[in-house]
C-alpha cells in the first residue's frame, strides 16, 4: 500500500525538523549567550557539555510549552511572546554585563567551576530562551503538519537538533580558547564576548519596547 503524499509530506517535516534545530542553534542570540560562558570552561569537552545543558533547557521549555499549546490547539498570545522576547533580552544584558566585568578584573582565564555550577548555569539561560521560541515553532508546527502526533515529534526532533548544534559549536569555541595562552588574549575575548552579548540584548530588546 503506497503512503499518500500527505503522509510523506508530515514524515519529510518531522525529519527536517532535526535539521532545523541544528541550525537553530546558531542563531546570533544563541551563539551570544553561550559566548559569556565558555570561558568558563577548563577542555573542549566541558564546552561541548555547556551547549550540551543549554541545548537541553532550551528543549524542555520548548517542548512543554509547545505541547500544551499543541493539545489545547491555540498558538502563544503575542503578548506573551513579546515579553518572553523582552526577559530574554534582559538575561543577554546580564550576561554582557558579567562577562565585561570579569573581563575588566582579569577573569577570563580557566577558573574551577564544579559540575553542578557548570551544568546549572547554561541550563537556566537555555530554559529562557527556548521560552522565547516556542510561540514561533508551535505556529510553525500548526502550519506545516496536520496532527498532533506529528507536531509534537517535530518539536521534540528540532530539540534534539538545537542540542546536537550548540554542543557542536560550544565544543568548538573551547577548543579555540585551549590555542589562546596570553592571559591579555583571554581577557579581551571575555570582553569582547561580553559586549557582543549587550549589543545582541539592546538590538532586540529596544525594537519591542516600542
Amino acid at each position: 500500500m503506497l503512503a499518500s503524499p500527505r503522509m510523506n509530506s508530515s514524515a519529510l517535516g518531522i525529519v527536517l525538523g532535526m535539521a532545523i534545530g541544528l541550525r537553530h542553534a546558531f542563531e546570533p542570540d544563541h551563539l551570544s549567550a553561550v559566548s559569556t560562558l565558555v570561558p568558563d570552561t577548563r577542555r573542549p569537552l566541558h564546552g561541548a557539555l555547556l551547549g550540551a545543558w543549554w541545548g537541553l533547557g532550551h528543549t524542555i521549555s520548548l517542548v512543554v510549552v509547545g505541547v500544551i499549546l499543541t493539545l489545547i490547539g491555540a498558538t502563544l498570545p503575542e503578548r506573551a511572546s513579546v515579553a518572553f522576547e523582552l526577559v530574554v533580552a534582559a538575561m543577554l544584558l546580564l550576561l554582557g554585563a558579567r562577562a565585561i566585568v570579569k573581563g575588566l578584573r582579569g577573569e577570563a582565564t580557566h577558573t574551577h567551576v564544579d559540575a553542578r555550577r557548570s551544568g546549572l548555569r547554561p541550563l537556566a539561560v537555555g530554559l529562557i530562551h527556548g521560552l522565547a521560541g516556542s510561540g514561533a515553532l508551535t505556529a510553525l508546527v500548526f502550519a506545516e503538519l496536520p496532527g498532533t502526533g506529528p507536531r509534537i515529534i517535530y518539536m521534540v526532533l528540532f530539540g534534539i537538533g538545537s542540542i546536537l548544534g550548540m554542543a557542536i559549536a560550544s565544543g568548538v569555541a573551547g577548543a579555540s580558547l585551549q590555542l589562546v595562552r596570553s592571559h591579555q588574549s583571554r581577557r579581551a575575548i571575555g570582553l569582547a564576548s561580553g559586549v557582543l552579548s549587550v549589543g545582541v540584548g539592546l538590538f532586540w530588546g529596544i525594537p519591542l519596547l516600542s
